[in-house]
Formats: structure tokens, C-alpha cells, sequence
């Protein structure tokens, strides 16, 4: 019985979505009337005033810089005021908490209906026996010291070194010592940088790879499941642990584990003043990054048909990162799928700005996937941000992908990652709603004639 419920639910979830999305519709046009019309053109007009007043505050200086901002700020709220003066603030609110629902609901019977036999992407490991682990103090505000992660890996039977902060060290140098001397396991509590360095080495050796989510940000840990908030909770790994075989990246012969990042972002942080005041020094160097009067201009070729001309950004990530869904933002729904993600965006005026609203059908976006990239540019050498870490590389920059190339060691239970959800098409659920109906109508019992005085079998 429980089995039959799950397999109703996206139905349930598709009559959900289809009578939201159509009370959104009626309570525009019962409450707002003719007026209905004119509330969406005003909320559409100030949204695109609002990008428009970004796109300038971006590219200008000075006052008109601030007049820009102004306006960007300005637009909402001249939208709302005048939705509160037509007496009809609410009916908006009521209709885009409906459209919300009805969004929610279509993209979880999407999921549902697609659901089907999992893939195994993990199986049972052998405890090592002899781990070794490379601890970063700093990382993360200091979590090493905090959740004393150094006592809790020593008492599991792992050898531990903590870096030595004061003097720079070869972090890759250090783990193919380790896997030298007969280590069974590399693992690495730090940023994503320096995981990407010593996963380089665990695929080279073929050794099981371990990541303790001690960074500041965790971005390869929180795409494999892993807890944040308590990296104690990874050591579990070295116990109960299961393996996963997954991609890795490469931007010419190094490691990425994460994504690097090309164009406006990469040169802002190679800049030596970003350290000590990043708003100040993003917000002087931007306007000369958009419009082309600074920086390298930027070709990203992947074949035929996947050209970008001239894109002030570009992200190429170890499988893609999710734009379709702004609770997935971030996030990859796997990292084994064999494919780079890639992200190119170009927005030369307010009007192409403005355009962005369309999301991932935006003009100025550029979104595809490849197994090679090669990213040109009209200088000799441009700043690459690999997995956070600045760089500066000859051109051109080529990009690729070895599929399954990691063996990574994780704990069995961990929080896990959110499946998921396949892009909204509301054609599909509306032929999953009715299809329920007309199962229903069709098949809603024995409709054979029975013979006067008999009863239905199995009463």
C-alpha cells in the first residue's frame, strides 16, 4: 500500500501545481479586473528598471554611480506604493505566493514521475590502515582546533600532520611522501584549494581520497553529502566509510575539483589591494572589466556551435552547477557525469541587463557542456581563479574532464545532497494531472455488468 501512495504522489503533486498555477491566474483576474494586466506590466517594468540601475551603477563612477543605485532601489518601491494606492497589494501578494506554490509543487511531480531504480554511486570500503591526513589550522576560522579534529583522526588510527603556517609548504609534495612511505589513504581538512592539490595526487596513486569539510565555504564537500557545520562528523569515513568514484577537472595539467572562474570575478581578486578591502576594490575595478577597457577580451571555444565571443565572466565547473532552480543554486546535482559545466555571460548594455530576468533564456547567457573547453584571449596570459586560489596562465587555457579519475572515502551516513529537480515544463504537468483524471474515469472500477442479485468478489 505504502508503495501504490509513493507512486500517486507526483500525480497529486501535478493536480497541486496545475490548481495553484490556475488560482494565481483567477485571483489576478477577479480581484484586480482589467487592472490584472496592468499589474503584471508594472511589476515587469520595475524589475527591468531595477536591472537597468544595476548594470549602471556597475559600469559608471561617481554620481552617476549613485544615481543609478538610487534608481535600482527606487523601483520596487514605487512599484509596491502604487500597488498599496490601487487597493491591491494583496491580491499580488496572494497570487505570487500561489505562483510559488504551483512552481514548488510542478517541479516535485516532475521529479517524482521521473523517479525510477537509483544508479549505485557508492560501495562498502575496508577501513585503512594507515590514513594520512593533512590538517590546515587556519581554515575555516580554525576548525581544525576547534572541533579537535587533530585528537579525534589520532585516535582512529590516522597519522596526522598540521601544517605549519608560518612558511609555505608544498601541501602535493607532502601527500606523494605520505603515499611513498605506504599510506592507504590521503585526506585533507582545508579549503577547496588545497583538497584539489591532494586529490591530484590520491588519483595519481590511485589511493582513496578523504575530505574533512574544515573550509570556509565547503563547496566539494557540500556537493558530496558531507556535514558542514560539524567536520568531526567526516572522520566517520575512516570507520564506516563507502566509496565513490567521481570526476575531476583540469585546467591545463592542474587539478580542479570545484570550478575556474575567467574574465571580471579572476581579475578582481588577482588584484593586490582585494585583500585588504574587497567591496572598495571590486567597485573601482568593475567598470573598466564590463565595458571592455580593461582586461583581456575572451573567446571560449567547445566545439561546434559553442562559442563565446568577448563574455566579461566565465565559470567551467567539474560537472554543472544548477541555474534552473534558485533553491539549487551552487550546487551540482552530480559529479559524475563526465561532462564540464560551462557558463559564459555577456551583457553589454542596461537593455541586455534587463534581459537577464529571462534567466537561463537570457541572451546574454551563454550555458552548455563540454569534455574539453579551451578559453583564448587577446593577451599572452590572463588570471584564472582555480578553486580559489588566483592564478595567472599562459594562453591559450584548455579545460578537461577525466571521468571517475577519484576514488573518494565518505562516510555511509552523512546529510547528503538534495536530489535534483528536472527543469519546469508545464506541459508535462498538466498531462500528468489529467492523466490521473482520465485513469480515474477510464478504470474507477469493474464497470462489467453483473447479474442482478450477485455481489463483487472479495467482499
Amino acid at each position: 500500500m505504502s508503495g501504490r501512495r509513493f507512486a500517486l504522489a507526483p500525480r497529486w503533486a501535478a493536480r497541486m501545481a496545475v490548481t495553484a498555477g490556475t488560482g494565481a491566474i483567477v485571483v489576478l483576474l477577479l480581484f484586480g479586473g482589467l487592472d490584472s494586466l496592468l499589474l503584471v506590466l508594472v511589476g515587469a517594468a520595475g524589475l527591468a528598471v531595477t536591472a537597468a540601475g544595476v548594470w549602471w551603477a556597475l559600469v559608471h563612477t561617481g554620481p552617476v554611480r549613485v544615481l543609478a543605485a538610487l534608481l535600482a532601489m527606487a523601483a520596487p518601491a514605487v512599484v509596491v506604493v502604487l500597488y498599496v494606492v490601487a487597493g491591491l497589494l494583496w491580491v499580488v501578494l496572494v497570487s505570487l505566493a500561489l505562483w510559488v506554490l504551483a512552481v514548488f509543487c510542478g517541479r516535485v511531480a516532475l521529479a517524482g514521475a521521473e523517479a525510477g531504480p537509483a544508479e549505485p554511486r557508492e560501495r562498502p570500503a575496508v577501513p585503512p590502515r594507515r590514513p594520512y591526513l593533512i590538517m590546515n589550522p587556519r581554515s575555516g576560522g580554525g576548525k581544525v582546533g576547534r572541533f579537535r579534529l587533530r585528537e579525534k583522526a589520532e585516535a582512529l588510527g590516522a597519522e596526522v600532520l598540521v601544517l605549519d603556517v608560518t612558511h609555505q609548504q608544498d601541501v602535493a609534495a607532502l601527500a606523494r611522501r605520505a603515499a611513498d612511505a605506504g599510506a592507504d589513504l590521503l585526506g585533507v581538512a582545508g579549503g577547496d584549494g588545497t583538497q584539489a592539490l591532494v586529490a591530484a595526487v590520491a588519483a595519481e596513486r590511485d589511493l582513496p581520497f578523504m575530505v574533512i569539510s574544515a573550509g570556509t565555504r565547503n563547496h566539494f564537500a557540500l556537493d558530496l553529502g558531507l556535514d558542514r557545520d560539524d567536520p568531526s562528523t567526516c572522520l566517520d569515513a575512516l570507520t564506516d566509510g563507502v566509496e565513490l568514484r567521481i570526476d575531476l577537472g583540469f585546467i591545463n595539467d592542474r587539478v580542479f575539483v570545484n570550478n575556474a572562474s575567467f574574465g571580471a570575478y579572476a581579475a578582481v581578486v588577482q588584484s593586490p589591494a582585494y585583500r585588504d578591502d574587497k567591496v572598495h576594490t571590486t567597485l573601482q575595478m568593475l567598470p573598466d572589466l564590463l565595458t571592455h577597457q580593461y582586461g583581456p577580451r575572451l573567446v571560449v571555444r567547445a566545439g561546434p556551435g559553442a562559442t563565446v565571443e568577448q563574455p566579461q565572466a566565465v565559470l567551467v565547473s567539474n560537472n554543472p552547477y544548477r541555474t534552473d532552480d534558485p533553491a539549487g543554486l551552487g550546487r551540482r546535482d552530480r559529479l559524475n557525469s563526465g561532462h564540464l559545466g560551462v557558463l559564459g555571460v555577456k551583457v553589454d548594455s542596461a537593455a541586455q541587463a534587463a534581459g537577464m530576468l529571462r534567466g537561463h533564456r537570457a541572451p546574454g547567457l551563454a550555458q552548455f557542456t563540454a569534455q574539453e573547453v579551451v578559453v583564448d584571449a587577446d593577451e599572452d596570459a590572463i588570471p584564472v581563479g582555480v578553486d580559489g586560489e588566483a592564478l595567472t596562465l599562459s594562453t591559450p587555457v584548455r579545460c578537461r574532464i577525466q571521468p571517475r579519475a577519484l576514488r573518494v572515502r565518505v562516510p555511509r551516513e552523512r546529510p547528503g545532497v538534495r536530489p535534483g529537480r528536472p527543469p519546469m515544463d508545464w506541459r508535462r504537468v498538466r498531462r500528468l494531472a489529467l492523466t490521473t483524471f482520465r485513469r480515474a474515469a477510464g478504470h474507477g472500477g469493474d464497470q462489467r455488468p453483473r447479474s442482478p442479485g450477485t455481489r463483487p468478489t472479495g467482499t
